[in-house]
């Protein structure tokens, strides 16, 4: 994500709050290719938490596959926060149903960059459930 300011953090760092932070709490699916892993989506709650593909298996339809196992976990609804200047993945997640339900200045992510919540709720008899 060109877009983010210049990480701070080793890559030992961000494999240990993955590890010790991020995991620990949640469900986690892990896709594979030709026996690699390729990325990995983790819901903790009904906050779709992590969905990460390396960049050159995207648009292959395995983040599809993560978020449909997501969604199977959590029927009910999931929300997730995804960085306004992310296109790509604002446009994956509107075109699986997800809608905007807030925008932030970015103070409450490490980052500092302004993101969006979004929350997928499912459709029943026509009409969407406010999970």
């Amino acid at each position: 994500m060109p877009f983010l300011p210049p990480r701070t953090r080793s890559d030992a760092q961000v494999e240990a709050w993955v590890r010790d932070v991020v995991l620990p709490g949640a469900t986690v699916w892990v896709a594979e290719l030709d026996g690699a892993v390729v990325g990995y989506a983790a819901v903790a709650g009904d906050v779709l938490d992590a969905l990460y593909l390396l960049a050159d298996v995207r648009r292959r339809g395995i983040g599809t596959l993560l978020l449909d196992a997501a969604r199977a976990h959590r029927p009910q609804g999931l929300s997730l926060f995804v960085f306004q200047k992310n296109t790509d993945a604002r446009a994956f997640y509107l075109r699986h149903g997800f809608a905007v339900t807030a925008a932030t200045d970015g103070s409450g992510n490490m980052e500092r960059e302004p993101d969006l919540a979004m929350r997928w709720s499912p459709v029943t008899n026509g009409t969407r459930t406010v999970g």
